[in-house]
């Protein structure tokens, strides 16, 4: 029985780096074992031709903003219908899984029924396909104690959940900011389990640029970005995995601890407006500053 399906709406494989890096992704997906399923959604082009190549589903017709980026809630809906998994996993096509992942997974959904499982992510420039050999983890894992940099806690490049939450997801779209923001927040505000599982699993990053949006630059200031964010409620909605409320530690579920990073985030919504002027701008971009002087904290 298939006791995980992760998705993901991957980018154009046109670009050699960015096809070698999602290539890198979904094949340690797969490697994960025979419980787990991978579901490849979009139109972009390459996906079939990979689809085919690594035999995996793939579901070109995902509803897509008149931009053509896909919407969130279409995704989620593909994917339950897809799957009687009981668990689902949305990913960032340059996400490295390897199997902490799964056992992480397990060890979590043992003690509570809801929850949503995330985590900060490991940096590692990746230039190669990977060769999956019997040793491919360990080799991994070498090279990020070598060379790798972990993320800030502002970044979500994963979330996984029991199959019967997120129902009602909005129409996000996809690859822009805001919707995993509002992703915590929601599940915070419904009161389940918001679990960090950074100190029990290894999640890599593949770095890469951003030559596939307009300008080569981040999605930050893109019209879905402002367009996810209003439909999120605005800027104070934008949890981050400062605002998890459990850690994943040797297997057992124990309350977040407090950190000057979460103390000064929670400031940051506290008077957060989407509005920010004068004084208010200023104490806000301070309060971040501080913060991440102190984000290697974990």
């Amino acid at each position: 029985m298939t006791f995980l399906t992760v998705f993901t709406a991957p980018k154009p494989f046109t670009n050699p780096h960015i096809a070698t890096i999602q290539r890198n992704a979904i094949q340690s997906w797969m490697h994960l074992g025979p419980e787990v399923q991978v579901l490849l959604m979009g139109d972009e082009e390459g996906m079939a031709e990979v689809a085919e190549d690594f035999q995996i589903k793939h579901f070109p017709e995902v509803k897509c903003s008149d931009l053509g980026t896909p919407y969130i809630s279409s995704m989620f809906d593909t994917a339950r219908a897809a799957s009687d998994a009981p668990f689902l996993a949305i990913l960032n096509a340059d996400i490295i899984l390897m199997p902490d992942f799964v056992a992480a997974a397990r060890e979590v959904s043992a003690q509570v029924e809801k929850f949503l499982f995330l985590g900060r992510r490991w940096d590692l420039d990746v230039v190669n396909e990977i060769e999956f050999k019997p040793d491919w983890e360990i080799q991994l894992r070498q090279g990020v104690e070598r060379h790798g940099t972990l993320h800030g806690p502002v970044g979500s490049d994963y979330f996984l959940f029991p199959r019967q939450l997120y129902t009602d997801m909005p129409d996000f779209t996809i690859g822009r900011s805001g919707w995993d923001n509002w992703t915590i927040y929601h599940a915070v505000k419904s009161g389940w389990p918001v679990v960090d599982v950074t100190r029990s699993t290894m999640i890599i990053h593949q770095n890469h640029d951003y030559s596939h949006l307009p300008g080569n630059k981040p999605p930050y200031d893109l019209p879905e970005t402002k367009k996810n964010i209003n439909i999120a409620g605005g800027m104070k909605t934008m949890y981050t995995i400062l605002e998890a409320n459990q850690v994943l530690i040797d297997g057992k579920l124990k309350p977040a601890p407090m950190s000057v990073p979460r103390m000064l985030h929670r400031l940051e919504l506290l008077i957060t407006n989407d509005e920010l002027q004068g004084s208010r701008r200023s104490i806000v971009r301070w309060l971040k500053k501080t913060r991440r002087k102190y984000e290697n904290e974990l």
